[in-house]
């Protein structure tokens, strides 16, 4: 059921497996943005947008509701106590307002738990940086959104002008508020259930018959196909004990954030001259550069277990059936070995392309929301042994959205780079790649825990990275 937004008022099963396990802290799922901007900005005009925003995108005014003795997901609800003051605040650059100096601000954000009472998400702008320079950390639950539908909603906040039309319209009207009694929520939730065991049963019905009847004309081919299916679900639900890495084993509630920026035009040059595209250039990078971190502490594991996101989004816009517009997730998360030890760049963009087109063309993953609305019903417990067991295993996390390719303005100062930090989930580390203009900027989340040695690490992924540019 949406709301007139289009905003969903119920998360969806996946989202609300998400939400559920993060009863452990360690497989939190905080999004945190970096963004960097030439020149000050002015408070007034953002607090005017980011206002206005709020009212067109009820997510951005919505608390999650959750009901203990309801077995339907959490409710999206607006928060009858929304104060921007608390989402929205200013303070200034610490040190000489180095890059550096923005991410210690930035690091403790990331590390620190939401507000339950209210809506999930924060921004935080940082003046007075070196060169008149000017920031804004962004932090958001990841049941707000994935990574591409946080750069559209960041788009509802953006100029492609610094100087727009100085009347921008009357603010909208803020959203209804409506805090539901007890009852109200009983009935809901029932409702919801009723609505959610047609729809299944609808989706289930022609399947099953359609399998049945393939199994009586063409039993071979229906029995080669279920053999498919459950190997896939099988590869993709894998139980593993210990991270296949014998150096990054720790794991902790802390974050060490670190930056990357590459000129686009390079690592496409690179990408072209193995065959390939530009997440090749970046998985190939990021393995280069984990190799020589283990080759530092004097290890050479064959393989590692890396986790990858799959878009379900369409080039137009859309997505999977039933959501639209911005927010929601629509991904699909995988979890694959990945070879470490292939010493040419190329060959090992080659290998990496082939790998994650096999993850991609996985039966399984149109299994995820089955797999997901059966695992949402198991005790807390359960998901948290399941699910975590999975999470704590991977090693690596890489994840590539594409971004903007033209400039942007925030309340009268230019976007110069942002760097996105995506969640660990339990993983050792997160490495993620945003484009914008002719950059990309990539963002990199360690556990200390798992990665002591950050200068070290980053030495070594600059390394892999300059590696594959060099292919072109």
């Amino acid at each position: 059921m949406a709301d007139e937004s289009g905003s969903e008022q119920r998360m969806g099963d996946a989202d609300a497996l998400m939400w559920s396990i993060e009863k452990d802290p360690m497989l939190r799922s905080t999004i945190t943005s970096v963004l960097v901007f030439e020149g000050p900005i002015d408070h007034d005009r953002l607090t005017d947008k980011v206002e206005r925003a709020s009212r067109a995108i009820s997510r951005l005014r919505q608390r999650v509701m959750a009901n203990t003795f309801s077995i339907a997901p959490p409710r999206w609800e607006i928060d009858p106590n929304f104060d921007l003051r608390y989402h929205l605040r200013f303070v200034a650059a610490s040190g000489a307002g180095t890059m550096s100096d923005v991410l210690a601000i930035a690091s403790p954000e990331a590390m620190s738990s939401f507000d339950l009472a209210r809506p999930l998400w924060q921004m935080l702008v940082v003046d007075g940086m070196a060169d008149g320079k000017s920031a804004v950390v962004v932090k958001l639950h990841h049941t707000i959104t994935d990574g591409i539908g946080g750069v559209k909603l960041g788009m509802q906040l953006f100029d492609l002008e610094e100087s727009p039309p100085a009347d921008p319209g009357p603010v909208p009207e803020a959203p209804p508020v409506h805090v539901m009694s007890q009852w109200e929520r009983v009935l809901d939730a029932w409702n919801h259930e009723q609505r959610q065991g047609l729809e299944l049963a609808t989706r289930l019905v022609p399947l099953t018959v359609g399998g049945l009847t393939h199994l009586v004309f063409a039993p071979t081919e229906a029995l080669r196909r279920a053999r498919e299916v459950t190997g896939s679900l099988g590869r993709l639900l894998a139980p593993a004990n210990r991270p296949l890495s014998p150096v990054m084993t720790g794991r902790s509630l802390s974050v060490d954030l670190d930056t990357l920026s590459i000129p686009l035009a390079d690592a496409k040059a690179a990408a072209k001259a193995a065959g390939g595209r530009l997440n090749d250039f970046f998985m190939a990078a990021v393995m280069g550069g984990l190799r020589r971190y283990h080759d530092e502490h004097g290890v050479a594991p064959e393989s590692l277990r890396m986790g990858m996101p799959i878009s379900l989004r369409q080039a137009g816009g859309g997505g999977k059936a039933g959501t639209e517009g911005a927010g929601g997730n629509q991904f699909v998360p995988t979890r694959f070995l990945v070879p470490l030890q292939i010493d040419d760049p190329a060959e090992r963009m080659r290998v990496l392309h082939d790998l994650v087109a096999s993850q991609r063309a996985e039966p399984a993953l149109g299994l995820v929301d089955a797999v997901s609305l059966v695992t949402r019903r198991l005790p807390k417990a359960a998901q948290i042994g399941v699910l975590g067991g999975l999470l704590r295993t991977v090693d690596v996390i890489t994840s590539n959205v594409p971004g903007v390719p033209i400039p942007l303005y925030l309340a009268g100062a230019k976007l110069e780079a942002q760097y996105p930090f995506g969640p660990r989930s339990g993983a050792a580390v997160n490495v993620t790649l945003l484009s914008y203009l002719d950059g990309l900027f990539i963002g990199v989340n360690s556990d200390p825990a798992a990665v002591p040695d950050q200068a070290t690490f980053m030495a070594c992924l600059r390394d892999g990275f300059d590696e594959v540019l060099k292919v072109a």
